[in-house]
């Protein structure tokens, strides 16, 4: 099974909550979706984040995949977490950064980035850029990605010059279904 882990930023909950309905993460059979309950500087203590994960998914080494989706501040939290998941044994099958802006993501995953506008796109692809990743055009505010991706117009860049008109309800969901076989769980 996979275990879809959002860890989000320093902002009002039900922002996420907002995100949550708006992939339609209810509608992708054999999904478990574990929310970080973020609040203030939490979002970013990849300790916090990594106790988080033993008590809700259990030991790294005995239980399922994980894909985290990050945001703004919470990017911060979930790569450190998402390196000590892998570093006791477990697995991460991707990692999703939404505006996680000057925050430098590598791993031994694959990274996808999601931005709010051009500039923070070309920008964080200078900390690593990741499989493929999108960008709002015409750019947005950046809480409204948070709140409300299926609204969020814009690009997905797969590798080089090739880009696909998409929003970023639909990427994110592209990626996630990328990694999720709902018949091997």
């Amino acid at each position: 099974m996979l275990t879809l882990v959002i860890c989000p930023g320093i902002h009002d909950r039900l922002l996420t909550e907002q995100f949550v309905e708006g992939l339609r993460l209810g509608e992708m059979p054999g999904l478990k979706v574990v929310t970080f309950p973020a609040s203030g500087i939490g979002a970013v203590s990849s300790a916090d984040i990594s106790q988080f994960l033993w008590r809700q998914v259990g030991d790294p080494w005995r239980s399922s995949e994980l894909l985290f989706i990050s945001f703004s501040a919470g990017v911060v939290g979930a790569i450190g977490a998402a390196w000590a998941w892998q570093g006791f044994g477990g697995k991460v099958k991707a990692f999703i950064a939404i505006d996680g802006w000057g925050v430098p993501l590598v791993g031994f995953f694959p990274i996808h980035r999601v931005s709010h506008d051009y500039f923070t796109h070309w920008s964080s692809a200078l900390l690593g850029s990741g499989s493929d990743s999108f960008y709002a055009d015409p750019g947005v505010e950046h809480l409204t990605l948070w709140r409300s991706p299926q609204t969020v117009f814009g690009w997905q860049q797969t590798g080089g010059s090739q880009k696909i008109r998409t929003t970023a309800a639909e990427f994110i969901a592209t990626a996630i279904a990328r990694y999720h076989s709902p018949s091997s769980s």
